[in-house]
């Protein structure tokens, strides 16, 4: 069976140096184990999307060596496949209509925290076979959630071992599709890699805990096996927090703007990947050469005002 992973930038933002790294070891293990390599824009978050990201992203990755087989392909040319899956769960009974805005979920006594970003949805309006269904007006916006059982998922991660995650204690119904009609990301990313034949899919520890949610959409979906997962550490600012705006420019445009060679930004990031010897440049053939596994970090790596200040000096 022929493996493929993919390359998923969202243009929402300029690639920044935390993104870089992810991507660099993913097109490394591709080059290492024969993979073939998909690049897929996922533009379904519209109210983010800033004009032009989509081809700086493009930019961006090949200023640093990456390449692909095939691609870029876009999510929003063609919305019928997920479309069919919301068909595929409404058919089984499997999804309902919620206009549940945040402010309502938070002030319900039962909705905890699912983690930072997340609160557990507690069932608002799930449908009972105790009271008819919840009357709703055809123009009312109403996001879609899908019906999850309350059990353990588990799944195994390549770097973090087995897993086991209780999917409705953890963050309850979750929507699978927007109040604006578009398809949300767990189910995206689900529809999207199984047609698409991803087998392996290398991305931020950030989305760990997501993974018990998509496995659970293939199961219901019934479209077989998930991935392989490998779930790689973040790239944090000194303050612990992910990298972003807050941290100062480190997007990959900047540098490359000021004259920095994509060799040293490649150096950096090797170093934070646990490639020994890194030198001041390095570009991403030799990197996916040294690149291994074994040794990448399980720990965040930190970017520094020194990082900073090191790649910007002349070379």
């Amino acid at each position: 069976m022929t493996r493929r992973t993919r390359l998923a930038p969202s243009p929402t933002g300029a690639l920044h140096l935390g993104n870089a790294r992810t991507f660099l070891i993913n097109w490394a293990l591709a080059k290492q184990q024969g993979w073939e390599l998909l690049l897929r824009i996922e533009d379904l978050d519209t109210p983010r999307t800033k004009p032009g990201a989509t081809e700086q992203a493009v930019e961006d990755l090949r200023w640093l060596g990456l390449t692909w087989d095939t691609g870029p392909v876009t999510q929003r040319i063609d919305l019928s496949p997920y479309e069919a899956a919301l068909d595929r769960l409404d058919a089984r009974g499997l999804t309902y209509r919620c206009p549940a805005t945040r402010q309502e979920i938070a002030a319900a006594a039962s909705a905890p925290h699912g983690d930072e970003h997340e609160l557990r949805y507690p069932g608002l309006y799930r449908p009972s076979t105790d009271s008819p269904p919840f009357p709703f007006d055809n123009d009312e916006p109403t996001a879609v959630r899908v019906i999850v059982p309350d059990e353990p998922i588990t799944f195994t991660d390549e770097l973090h071992g087995p897993r086991s995650v209780n999917v409705q204690q953890h963050v309850g119904d979750f929507v699978i599709a927007s109040k604006v009609g578009l398809p949300a990301y767990q189910l995206a990313v689900v529809v999207d890699d199984a047609r698409q034949g991803v087998t392996d899919v290398v991305r931020g520890d950030d989305l760990l805990a997501s993974t018990a949610r998509q496995a659970l959409l293939y199961r219901l979906l019934s479209l077989g096996p998930p991935p392989r997962y490998f779930h790689v550490p973040l790239v944090l600012g000194p303050d612990g927090r992910r990298l972003a705006k807050r941290h100062g420019d480190t997007r990959l445009s900047s540098y490359r703007g000021k004259g920095v060679p994509a060799e040293r930004v490649i150096a950096l990031l090797a170093r934070w990947s646990g490639v020994p010897d890194t030198g001041e440049a390095m570009s991403a053939e030799t990197f996916a050469q040294r690149f291994t596994l074994d040794t990448l970090p399980l720990e965040p790596a930190v970017m520094t005002e020194g990082d900073d200040a090191w790649l910007r000096d002349p070379v």
